[in-house]
């Protein structure tokens, strides 16, 4: 190697997760964070985790299903104010 061109190796680096793991590594950077790893990601640990899209689509549904009630009483009180 070169001298003077190469940035500064950490043999200890460490990076901190969101979920509160610490791992030590050989890094450019001496501090890094990440939202995941190894120890909370789905893929690794064999947990699932659920995601209400049928909650969304109901409350999506439920919106659709009001205004189409509002849309009715108006045109209803429109031809009832035109006799």
């Amino acid at each position: 190697m070169k001298k003077n061109i190469h940035p500064t190796y950490y043999t200890n680096a460490v990076i901190h997760c969101a979920c509160g793991k610490e791992i030590i590594v050989g890094s450019t950077k001496e501090k890094m964070e990440v939202e995941i790893c190894s120890a909370c990601h789905p893929f690794f640990t064999g947990k699932k985790k659920l995601i209400d899209t049928a909650g969304r689509v109901e409350k999506f549904k439920a919106r659709r299903a009001k205004a189409r009630k509002s849309e009715a009483r108006s045109t209803k009180s429109e031809t009832n104010s035109n006799k």
